[in-house]
């Protein structure tokens, strides 16, 4: 995998102000590590000039491809979408608001070259704000149900990685997509690099508490069976829990001669068993709520448009 050819593809979200300088400091990159690369833009909805940002770019240089996709799928899904027309054999994905530099990609190709199959940028101090860091760290609790401890603290937006590890998902398809989960269907070589993390060079980002818990509720429950078994122990617990409270009314009714009194007793016991059931009818209907999804056959992406080298080849083929 020595000097192998490097897909780059970067998911975009109005960030149209920043893409020129993101593609001229990826390519100066790629260029002095002597890799032969593409650069894939995914315009993931945009509301702003970004599609047609990427057309001109893709005019200008052969090695920038685009996508754009019909709909805001989300982050995840336009990095599927990406990362399914990469051509080459080593993958890098980052962000599009500048906050992974670009020239740190040497570290993660780097370590990609040890021998693992997965390897991720990591930073001990992100530019974040409060929420969206306690958005993050619910995420990465959710990961370390799925993919383990160790790789869950490390994960990040900016990852290398070996194209081959698509054939272990190359067969999915559904609306709730994690990169990362994903990858993890294909290996377990994980590593990380510590890179550095810049402030966002414009704008604010998308990904609030809200969108991130989502997520992070999206891979415990489309991707780990665990919930369910929570719920199946929280039915256990509650159930040996009633077996006691019934046992002390037996006992008290045959060594004393009458019921254990106190309406607020009674009332207690009957909140933590509805609160119970609620909880765990709670837990499979989100499960439920995933299968309907899944059987309604919804697509985790829609490409609209492609522009760059293989939309070129296309015409001229057509043409020909």
């Amino acid at each position: 995998m020595t000097n192998a050819a490097v897909s780059v593809v970067v998911p975009v979200y109005n960030s149209a102000g920043t893409l020129g300088e993101l593609a001229d400091r990826l390519r100066s990159t790629m260029s002095q590590l002597g890799r032969e690369h593409e650069l894939v833009f995914v315009n993931d909805g945009s509301s702003d000039s970004s599609w047609g940002r990427i057309v001109e770019l893709a005019a200008a240089q052969e090695s920038v491809r685009g996508l754009d996709l019909m709909r805001n799928s989300g982050q995840h899904n336009a990095l599927l979408a990406g990362i399914r027309a990469a051509r080459y054999d080593v993958v890098v994905t980052l962000d599009d608001d500048l906050q992974n530099p670009p020239e740190e990609i040497p570290k993660l190709l780097a370590k990609l070259e040890e021998g693992f199959d997965v390897v991720y940028g990591s930073a001990d101090e992100r530019q974040f704000g409060l929420w969206r860091n306690a958005g993050t760290a619910l995420t990465k609790l959710a990961l370390r149900w799925v993919i383990g401890d160790a790789v869950a603290g490390k994960v990040s937006a900016f990852r290398a990685f070996r194209a081959d590890l698509r054939d272990a998902f190359a067969d999915f398809d559904a609306p709730y997509v994690s990169i990362d989960v994903l990858l993890s269907w294909g290996t377990t070589s994980f590593s990380w690099v510590m890179v550095e993390h810049h402030p966002r060079a414009e704008g604010h980002s998308s990904y609030t508490f809200g969108r991130l818990a989502t997520h992070a509720l999206n891979v415990m429950t489309g991707f780990s069976t665990r919930p369910l078994r929570i719920a199946s122990l929280i039915g256990l617990v509650f159930t040996l829990f009633g077996i006691a409270v019934l046992a002390v009314v037996l006992v008290t009714y045959v060594v004393e001669g009458g019921s254990v009194p106190g309406f607020p007793f009674l009332a207690s016991v009957v909140a933590i068993f509805a609160g119970a059931q609620l909880l765990t009818l709670g837990i499979i209907g989100e499960y439920l709520a995933r299968m309907h999804m899944r059987v309604m056959d919804r697509p985790p992406f829609t490409i609209r448009e492609e522009t760059g080298v293989v939309a070129r080849e296309e015409v001229g083929a057509a043409g020909s």
